[in-house]
């Protein structure tokens, strides 16, 4: 028989899913209403970070940031919320500022995607004119991923401009 706490975590789960369903199809209301029910059932880093994405998804900047630091309270471990922050202030061309949020990210315990942060930094470095170290991080989010286009481009790309 089921715990009350393993039940109050399904409910939290299933409106967490319910929430990312209407946030892939762009409707953002219902996607933030569900992702606050989740965190009201039970707060978790991920709905946190996903509802801090939703609210970056309609222009809401600073909310997104603030949520990714609730995430990170509730989980330090969760890579998530410090790739987020930091790709919200390259979107601000803050890029100094977010190259210590993607460094956490890429040493976050619990984040199976590190090629963002990499990608991310390799952003940021470029974008300062440190070009050297751009490559090292566009390279590193291949070794992450491989099959990862976006690093591909980028680094192909800063390839052809420093020729």
């Amino acid at each position: 028989m089921a715990s009350d706490d393993e039940i109050t975590r399904e409910k939290a789960k299933v409106y967490f899913e319910r929430a990312y369903r209407k946030q892939m199809d762009s409707e953002y209301g219902d996607a933030i209403v569900l992702y606050k029910r989740s965190i009201a059932t039970y707060p978790t880093a991920e709905a946190y970070t996903f509802l801090g994405w939703t609210y970056s998804q309609i222009g809401h900047t600073e909310k997104a940031i603030a949520l990714c630091q609730q995430a990170i309270e509730v989980d330090p471990s969760y890579g998530n919320p410090y790739n987020d922050i930091g790709a919200y202030l390259i979107d601000k061309e803050k890029w100094k500022e977010a190259i210590p949020w993607l460094k956490k990210a890429t040493k976050a315990p619990r984040y199976e995607t590190r090629q963002f942060p990499y990608m991310n930094l390799g952003r940021a470095y470029q974008n300062l004119g440190k070009y050297q170290t751009a490559m090292q991080h566009y390279k590193q989010a291949l070794v992450e991923d491989p099959f990862y286009l976006p690093a591909h481009w980028a680094l192909t790309a800063l390839l052809a401009k420093m020729n």
